[in-house]
């Protein structure tokens, strides 16, 4: 039982606790103070974050796209927006003219970028902003697709690798012109010639050696697929086959598939063979790369293991189509065959090259040594640099040694990508590697318009902005070698043919080659083009914006480090001694930071294309 007697209510006959509880009030009272002022505090905080949320900073307002479409702009509207966006309690505007002048104008007189009436309203457009308080954001280029113009000339647009190639017989002299490698804007730069042994014995192909096609579609010729310069097209909705029948066995270790755009389904014909036309075996069926929406700029070629036979079938059904995803943007509309062209050929090639090599964005396996042994690959001694033997016009004199060559042209030409939402100020895309060409770019659109507003109006000019990358991929430019040794630690020219899909040494070399390059590719969009953009910006007192990834169209790697579904991976197999001392293992040697992995249970890193263990359960 409590004995109050002995407890601290008899405190009154102890001085000591007397102390003690008049420390207790104390500090009860000091308690009780924070209390109360914290309390205070609190509705003070709650009526200033309600007070903010009324009547928010500049910092918190948001921003909107402001698109002048087609040269459709006066006075009256531009100021009729601008007090609208005040009193929405809009921040700033992103000022877009969008496409060309519309025929008949839709507003007379018309202002086409560029032009005099054009920069009267853009001045217009700051002094009414600075009235109202408004800040205004100006893209780098006309259009909102992405950064070039007229002054923007083929030696200062994107670039990229472009080859021929010519067969020749040995123990002679040759003399003669090289043929032109493809050429964009009447734009070819050299940069290497080189001389191999032509691997797989004599090229075969289905131009030279045209089979006779046909087809079990109903009333359909489709001999014409056959013909590589052909543009017909062939189109079905329901399941047939294609034929292609030799006069004697021919080898195929490629398949090339013309489509002249987008097309899933031509990318995913199952291909059987036979010797006699009536007994068919399976050899497989064509797997479509993932890849974007702007896939055009190159036909896909399928590897395939070393296979002979007299008639090759190619079957169309739409069974087991994959129903559409962010990166298989024709698969999402209705299952339809279209195709312009399929070209067999006995000459070994990387699987799919054309996106490892950077021309386009697309996502494809590594080649396996079952479709491209090594016996099929050009030895690194056996190419001979043959450039010396060529002069500026591209006559080649040189003694070629016995046995069949091939000649190997390469260089350089403009992608011929313009920035095609833009009208007055439409021109070639710049050098997204080449900080001359950026800054040409940025000095000619906004550094012209901080230059026409004038200090009192250049306050009112916030912010740089950029936005969509929709002018497809570059794999080259003049600046491109050195990067790449700076970067990589080696001369990318050893390894050049690589990039025209022949193999070089062994599949693995090849495709780290091809990765050193994707990811050169990368490196140069962000330390070249967004961050040369946004230290002129800076330089100007400026901030600079850019939005989402720039894929599925260029190689990048938004997400470094960042990824929480990356795994670590098993590390893969050394390089062989023949590679080059400071060519770079794929990140999935380590724990792979520089990969967004595709976690469609595609089973591959998207950046090195590695197989990765027990992927198959999704991303962790």
């Amino acid at each position: 039982m409590f004995n109050a007697q002995s407890s601290i209510f008899n405190a009154q006959r102890s001085p000591t606790c007397q102390r003690r509880v008049s420390g207790n009030k104390l500090k009860y009272l000091f308690i009780l103070s924070l209390v109360i002022l914290s309390l205070c505090q609190g509705v003070q905080a709650q009526d200033t974050l309600a007070q903010r949320f009324l009547n928010p900073p500049a910092s918190a307002k948001p921003w909107v796209f402001w698109y002048w479409m087609q040269a459709a702009v006066s006075k009256e509207g531009i100021t009729a927006d601008l007090e609208a966006m005040k009193e929405a309690g809009i921040g700033g505007a992103y000022l877009m003219p969008i496409k060309d002048t519309a025929n008949p104008p839709y507003i007379q007189p018309a202002s086409r970028q560029l032009s005099p009436e054009w920069w009267d309203k853009v001045h217009y457009a700051l002094q009414e902003a600075r009235r109202l308080g408004l800040q205004i954001s100006i893209h780098v280029s006309d259009g909102f697709a992405l950064a070039g113009g007229p002054w923007i000339t083929p030696e200062l647009s994107m670039q990229k690798i472009v080859w021929s190639q010519l067969p020749v017989t040995g123990n002679r002299l040759f003399n003669d012109t090289l043929p032109l490698p493809p050429a964009n804007e009447n734009y070819y730069r050299d940069i290497v010639v080189y001389a191999f042994p032509e691997p797989g014995g004599e090229e075969q192909s289905s131009c030279s050696e045209l089979p006779v096609v046909t087809t079990s579609k109903p009333g359909a010729d489709a001999r014409f697929l056959a013909i590589k310069t052909s543009r017909e097209s062939f189109r079905s909705d329901e399941p047939c086959w294609i034929q292609y029948a030799f006069s004697k066995p021919f080898t195929c270790r490629t398949i090339i598939v013309h489509t002249g755009g987008n097309n899933y389904q031509a990318q995913r014909l199952l291909v059987e063979v036979s010797d006699n036309g009536r007994d068919f075996r399976s050899i497989g069926r064509l797997q479509p790369p993932r890849h974007g929406w702007q896939d055009t700029d190159a036909d896909i070629t399928h590897t395939i293991a070393t296979t002979t036979a007299r008639y090759f079938r190619f079957i169309y059904d739409k069974a087991g189509s994959e129903p559409g995803a962010e990166d298989l943007d024709a698969a999402k509309w209705k299952p339809t065959l279209k195709l312009n062209g399929i070209e067999l050929s006995s000459a070994p090639r990387i699987y799919q090259y054309e996106g490892k090599s950077g021309e386009v964005w697309r996502i494809s396996p590594r080649t396996t040594t079952a479709q491209l042994p090594d016996s099929l690959c050009v030895p690194l001694d056996k190419l001979v640099n043959i450039t010396a033997h060529m002069n500026a016009a591209g006559k080649l004199v040189w003694k070629v040694p016995s046995g069949k060559w091939i000649i190997l042209r390469m260089g350089h030409t403009s992608t011929g990508h313009t920035n095609a939402t833009g009208g007055g100020g439409k021109g070639l895309e710049c050098d997204k590697f080449n900080p001359v060409a950026i800054k040409k770019q940025f000095d000619n659109w906004y550094g012209e318009t901080l230059r026409r507003a004038g200090d009192s109006l250049a306050e009112v000019i916030k912010v740089l902005h950029v936005d969509s990358w929709e002018c497809g991929s570059q794999n080259w430019s003049p600046v491109f070698r050195e990067a790449f040794k700076r970067k990589r630690g080696y001369d990318p020219l050893a390894y050049l043919p690589a990039m025209a899909g022949i193999p070089l040494q062994s599949a693995e070399t090849s495709e780290r080659f091809l990765y050193d390059i994707r990811n050169t590719i990368a490196e140069l969009v962000n330390d070249s083009f967004y961050v040369t953009l946004s230290r002129l910006a800076h330089r100007h007192g400026f901030g600079s914006t850019a939005p989402h990834t720039i894929s599925p169209t260029i190689c990048s790697t938004p997400f470094q480090a960042r990824i929480s579904m990356v795994r670590t991976l098993s590390r893969p197999k050394a390089l062989p001694s023949c590679a080059p001392t400071g060519m770079n293992t794929p990140p999935c040697s380590s724990p792979c930071r520089t990969a967004i992995m595709h976690w469609a249970s595609t089973g591959w890193c998207t950046m090195c294309l590695c197989t990765i263990p027990g992927w198959a359960e999704g991303p962790a």
